[in-house]
C-alpha cells in the first residue's frame, strides 16, 4: 500500500495535479506511528488558526476538500483514545475544524451538509469543555442561518443559546450573538429592541477592544432601519480594515450599497454593489443582492444594472 501510495504522489506531482486525498498521509503512515504516542494539540490548534485567516482570502467553498481531509484525520486521533487535556483538547480543533467546514458548506448551499456538520461541530466544542468555542459555535451558526434563508427563529434560538453559554463572559462568540439579534430587530423593523442589542453588544464590543464588530452591526442594523447613522459606522469600520481583507471590505461595501438604494440613491446604489460584488457570492453575499433587488422600486427593476445584478445570483 506505501508502494502504491509513492507512485500515487510522485504520478501526481509529475503531472502539476492535486495529491489524491490519504496518499501523503500513507506515505507518511509509519512515522506518524511511531510518533502516535504523542499528539501536539498546539500545531492542530494552528491549523485552525490558518484555516480561519485563509478563509476570507481563499474562493468560496476552496477550503472544503483539505477541511474535510483534517478532521477526518483529528477524528481518528480522538478514536485512539488520549489523556483528558489532550482528548479535550482536539474536540476544541474538532469544533473549530467543523464551523469553518459548516460554514464553508453553506457559503456554496449545500444546506443539509452544513445542518449536520453544525450539529457535530455544536456537541465537539460542549465536549472540549471549552465555553468560548461553545458560545462561538452557536453565535457562528446564528449568524450564517440569517444569511441562508433559514427561519428567524432558528438564528434566534441560536444567538440565545450562545448568551446563555456565555453567562456575561465577554468573548468574540458574545459579540457575534448580540450581532444577530441586533440583525434580526431590524429586519422586524423594531428600532427599540435594535437599540437595545446594539447598546449590549457596544459594551461587550468595547471590552474586548474590538470595534469593527460594533461598526459592522450598527452599520447594517441602521441601514434597514434608514437610520442615517449608517453612513457614518460603515466609514468607521471601513477604517480599520487593512486593505488586503478584501472579503470584509466588499460585504461592508454591499450593505452600504443596500443603504443606498433604500434611502432611494438607485443608479449610485445598484453601481456601488456591482463595483463591489464578490462571486462566487457567499450566503451573506447572496442574501444582501436579495434585499438589494427587493428594494428597489417597481419601475427601477429592469435597469440594466439591476438586471446584471440579478443575474449574478441566477
Amino acid at each position: 500500500m506505501e508502494r502504491r501510495a509513492v507512485m500515487q504522489l510522485l504520478a501526481a506531482i509529475s503531472a502539476g495535479a492535486v495529491i489524491p486525498a490519504g496518499t501523503l498521509e500513507t506515505v507518511l503512515s509509519g512515522i506518524e506511528h511511531a510518533l502516535s504516542s504523542h499528539t501536539d494539540v498546539d500545531e492542530w490548534e494552528a491549523t485552525v488558526q490558518e484555516y480561519d485567516e485563509s478563509a476570507n482570502v481563499r474562493p468560496i467553498g476552496s477550503l472544503i476538500p483539505d477541511l474535510t481531509a483534517d478532521m477526518l484525520a483529528v477524528g481518528r486521533l480522538l478514536g485512539r483514545g488520549n489523556p483528558p487535556l489532550v482528548q479535550a483538547g482536539l474536540m476544541r480543533v474538532s469544533a473549530g475544524l467543523g464551523w469553518l467546514l459548516a460554514a464553508q458548506l453553506e457559503d456554496i448551499g449545500d444546506r443539509r451538509a452544513a445542518r449536520v456538520t453544525w450539529g457535530t461541530t455544536r456537541r465537539a466544542a460542549d465536549a472540549s469543555g471549552d465555553r468560548d468555542m461553545a458560545v462561538w459555535v452557536r453565535s457562528k451558526e446564528a449568524s450564517m442561518a440569517r444569511w441562508s434563508n433559514r427561519p428567524p427563529t432558528v438564528a434566534l434560538t441560536l444567538a440565545n443559546e450562545a448568551i446563555s453559554i456565555a453567562n456575561g463572559h465577554p468573548s468574540k462568540g458574545l459579540v457575534q450573538a448580540y450581532v444577530v439579534r441586533s440583525c434580526l430587530a431590524a429586519r422586524r423593523a423594531d428600532a427599540r429592541e435594535t437599540e437595545t442589542e446594539l447598546n449590549a453588544l457596544a459594551e461587550t464590543s468595547e471590552h474586548l477592544g474590538w470595534s469593527r464588530w460594533l461598526y459592522r452591526g450598527q452599520g447594517y442594523a441602521y441601514s434597514l432601519l434608514g437610520d442615517r447613522r449608517a453612513e457614518t459606522v460603515l466609514d468607521h469600520a471601513l477604517a480599520l480594515y487593512p486593505p488586503d481583507a478584501t472579503d470584509h471590505i466588499a460585504s461592508l461595501r454591499m450593505i452600504q450599497a443596500m443603504g443606498m438604494v433604500r434611502e432611494r440613491e438607485i443608479t449610485e446604489g445598484l453601481e456601488h454593489a456591482l463595483t463591489n460584488i464578490r462571486t462566487p457570492m457567499s450566503a451573506q453575499g447572496r442574501f444582501v443582492v436579495g434585499e438589494i433587488l427587493t428594494a428597489l422600486p417597481e419601475k427601477a427593476r429592469n435597469l440594466p444594472a439591476a438586471q446584471e445584478l440579478r443575474a449574478l445570483t441566477a
